[in-house]
């Protein structure tokens, strides 16, 4: 029998939580509730979720806190955060991506969304089908391994991240708009807004470090990997 998604719920309003949970149980979650950040690393501590749903605000640690805090540790790093917000001003919902968030969903909002987002989140973080390995100059990934090396050294890049740059490099040199990387990184990208693949590109630069220089915006198009950077051409 296959093991149901495990979801852990960071929501300190009961109502909300239970509501959620409901929902989650009718369509084949697991769902685990904890009620502010403590317990919701007691939970992290006994066993990883395939996603957090983790609320913004919430006493003691904030969910900006929490979401930050997980992406540092290594055990936690990958595991999809979905943030739950009534913020809906974009400089809020950015600073949500910025903390380590994957997605956002701005209450109040509809079961279909939040399901959409949550299976969303889950297919980015499952394993390429194709178990490839590629290489632009000097920066190398390997799929299978989830491995990303630049001048044979190792970078941590996380989930979304990765998925990102594999299908940048897989098709170097070309130009890619803001909606066609939704489409192709993303996959179900009803409820994603393209500043979404903004953030992702800066959390992606800031991983790669000395390489970034290779991840190109192009003015009015999009974004572009290229063994030949401008940065690195003028002279």
């Amino acid at each position: 029998m296959k093991n149901l998604p495990r979801v852990l719920i960071v929501e300190d309003e009961p109502a909300i939580a239970e509501l959620i949970a409901v929902n989650l149980r009718h369509n084949g979650f697991a769902p685990v509730w904890a009620a502010d950040g403590d317990a919701a690393q007691r939970e992290l501590n006994a066993v990883l979720p395939d996603v957090i749903l983790l609320d913004w605000m919430l006493p003691g640690q904030s969910g900006l806190q929490l979401a930050r805090k997980w992406r540092q540790d290594a055990r936690t790093k990958a595991v999809p955060i979905l943030m739950l917000t009534a913020r809906g001003d974009e400089p809020d919902k950015v600073a949500g991506l910025d903390a380590g968030a994957d997605d956002y969903i701005t209450k109040p909002f509809s079961t279909q969304e939040l399901l959409a987002r949550i299976r969303a989140v889950l297919r980015r973080r499952a394993p390429e089908q194709v178990a490839d390995s590629v290489a632009i100059g000097a920066l190398a990934l390997d799929a299978a391994t989830h491995r990303v090396t630049w001048q044979g050294e190792p970078l941590k890049v996380g989930p979304t991240e990765f998925k990102l740059l594999h299908y940048l490099m897989k098709h170097a040199e070309r130009v890619h708009s803001r909606a066609q990387l939704l489409d192709k990184v993303w996959g179900d990208h009803v409820f994603i807004e393209e500043r979404t693949v903004d953030v992702h590109i800066k959390r992606l630069r800031e991983s790669l470090g000395a390489a970034s220089v290779m991840v190109e915006t192009v003015r009015g198009a999009g974004y572009r990997l290229t063994a030949q950077p401008q940065a690195l051409v003028r002279d």
